[in-house]
């Protein structure tokens, strides 16, 4: 099971500090980019990843939680994502949304909220985030419920409210990735001393 810290900060100077806690523990890192539609609050520019100088060290991995996702794929390659996020319950059409990140060369995924129920999903996603609370910068207990979402079918990551206290039980349920935000640092060190 794969680890990755998540950044969701609505200051750029917080996220460089951040950046610079984990840059020799990781080689992604996943912004979340909040508009302030989707989730109240809003995030810092995430055209301002460019001016970080440990930028090339990182793999980007960008969850949208923005009105429109297929909007903000210009933005993603911009900043040199490596795969791209979007929220479900934001989109048009997620074939679209899939089929354009593929076409840009991304790796895809679709993101659903502890409430959204799964359809049909487009052939080419690589990978299913499913919140673990509500998205956003609510601090919600993470929701065990999400399990049942999970088929063999497709590739499962998980976000939000991850923390000691589940991840065994998450790591059980067959989860392939986990973000986590506050509680990574913990967790990389209980995960490191496990294996």
């Amino acid at each position: 099971m794969q680890i990755i810290p998540t950044i969701l900060e609505k200051e750029f100077f917080r996220a460089e500090e951040r950046l610079q806690l984990v840059k020799d523990l990781t080689s992604w890192v996943q912004i979340d980019v909040v508009d302030g539609i989707f989730s109240p609050g809003k995030t810092f520019e995430l055209e301002l990843l460019n001016k970080v100088d440990i930028v090339k060290t990182f793999l980007w991995d960008i969850h949208l939680m923005v009105k429109d996702p297929i909007k903000w794929l210009e933005k993603c390659m911009f900043v040199g994502a490596s795969r791209v996020i979007g929220q479900v319950e934001m989109m048009e059409n997620t074939d679209a949304f899939v089929q354009k990140a593929k076409d840009m060369g991304l790796e895809v995924g679709l993101a659903y909220n502890i409430d959204t129920q799964i359809n049909k999903i487009p052939s080419e996603t690589d990978l299913i985030l499913l919140m673990g609370r509500k998205a956003g910068f609510e601090r919600d207990e993470f929701n065990p419920k999400i399990f049942d979402k999970i088929n063999s079918d497709n590739i499962y990551a998980i976000d939000g409210g991850v923390d000691i206290n589940n991840i065994e039980l998450i790591e059980k349920s067959g989860i392939e990735i986990v973000y986590s935000g506050n509680s990574y640092l913990e967790l990389i060190e209980k995960y490191a001393n496990k294996n």
